[in-house]
């Protein structure tokens, strides 16, 4: 087994592991693992946008908007925390070269579903592939950051509740660890555990898996969003969304009989509910949306993206309808962390969608996730630099005794143990 040595080792190329990565010092060495390739993280396919809270005005509508979204099961801390940071992490990625869109010279906001008025940041359609490049490149540039693509954490290296590192296998199953000072799990959702999600299929809650194997506490592991409108296509593999802010711009949902049958800017939990009600009247697997509604330039210059994959599928959306209909989404549950992002287990953090620090309660508002991400991301590194590292001079007998427990068909143990435990808490809450 190859052994390797980190100040801080990152599971996850996402924008809350980059943003960490990039709040760094650069005396600290840094190790980032992904199980695809870097760009394959679902930050990059975020498209709506980023919230930011406006002016001190908006401050208690920014707030009542994400509790009511999340059924008021938020962690109010929370929430202040991400908004009142939000302005400067905008500003941070202004700086590392993120192009929002401007509206005569200013910046211009755009607004979805739930919100009470246009707060949401964007570029395009493609906001979280803007944001997420251009962090990865900035991190790139980082001498001290090493990226290690198509390679698999397997577990960690733990003792008494302290966490020294991971185990990890690259793409030919060579097995290596990790001895780090400090880890950090920014390890995506659980997308790939469903049949229809807009999730990259890689992405199965291993960190979940090793959290229950471990006793790292959890929390609301049942909270799963479905996205109320994806296209809908007979073909295999991820659902393409279709972003919640071409509802918030106005493009209407119609049944079967051509009628509007809810308020397109419900939260995203009713508004999937509402969808399919209509769904199972008119027996069909889709609902229809006027995009045409918005005008053509208004598509192709806000919503290219969409527009061209809409192409692909069969249907120009500037001059018809198109089929929409629900899929897995985002896990609002996680590994339980605190305010600055610490799990109950030492010197372990989480952040982005695999922890849970109470901003999205019970359902999340749109746009939240990527602003999310990247405060508590940050968080995590102004936190870990203020305590010592995790040593021991057991390293290398933990990691054996840990690789003697592994189990051959651990993919699917892992795959099993996360469903299970949605499933048990679910039933749980009657």
């Amino acid at each position: 087994m190859e052994k390797l040595e980190a100040d801080i080792v990152i599971v996850g190329t996402g924008a809350s592991g980059l943003f960490a990565a990039l709040h760094v010092p650069n005396d600290k060495k840094v190790l980032m693992l992904t199980k695809s390739d870097a760009e394959n993280s679902d930050s990059f396919l975020a498209q709506g946008g980023i919230c930011v809270l406006r002016d001190k005005n908006d401050f208690d509508s920014f707030m009542e908007d994400t509790m009511k979204a999340g059924h008021y099961e938020n962690r109010k801390e929370s929430v202040e925390i991400m908004i009142n940071s939000s302005r400067d992490i905008i500003n941070e990625l202004i700086g590392y070269g993120v192009n929002f869109a401007t509206k005569d010279g200013e910046l211009d906001y755009t607004r979805e579903g739930a919100h009470s008025k246009p707060r949401i940041l964007f570029h395009e359609d493609i906001t979280g592939k803007e944001i997420t490049s251009t962090l990865l490149d900035a991190v790139r540039k980082l001498e001290n950051v090493t990226i290690m693509e198509y390679v698999t954490m397997t577990d960690i290296i733990e003792k008494d509740n302290v966490c020294y590192g991971v185990l990890a296998k690259d793409a030919n199953n060579n097995e290596m660890s990790i001895e780090a000072g400090y880890t950090i799990f920014a390890c995506g959702g659980i997308g790939g555990l469903y049949d229809h999600s807009t999730n990259y299929p890689h992405l199965t809650g291993d960190a979940i898996a090793i959290a229950i194997q471990h006793g790292i506490k959890l929390e609301n592991v049942d909270y799963v969003q479905i996205h109320p409108t994806t296209l809908y296509t007979k073909k295999k593999g991820r659902a393409f969304l279709i972003s919640e802010s071409v509802r918030g711009e106005g493009a209407k949902l119609y049944g079967k009989d051509g009628k509007r049958f809810a308020n397109e800017v419900l939260p995203r939990d009713i508004m999937t509910q509402k969808i399919r009600e209509q769904m199972k009247k008119d027996d069909m697997p889709y609902v229809w949306m006027d995009m045409t509604v918005l005008g053509e330039e208004v598509i192709k210059n806000h919503f290219p993206h969409i527009y061209e994959k809409c192409l692909e599928e069969g249907y120009d959306c500037t001059k018809e309808w198109i089929p929409v209909t629900p899929a897995q989404h985002y896990f609002m549950g996680g590994i339980h962390v605190d305010k600055d992002s610490r799990t109950s287990m030492s010197h372990l953090y989480a952040v982005g969608e695999t922890s849970c620090n109470g901003v999205h309660g019970r359902n999340r508002l749109a746009s939240n996730s990527l602003l999310e991400s990247l405060v508590w991301g940050k968080r995590a590194v102004e936190d870990l630099l203020k305590n010592k590292p995790a040593t021991t001079s057991e390293f290398d007998h933990l990691t054996n005794v840990i690789k003697s427990h592994q189990l051959s068909n651990q993919e699917k143990m892992y795959h099993d143990m996360v469903l299970e435990e949605i499933e048990r808490e679910r039933q749980a809450r009657g």
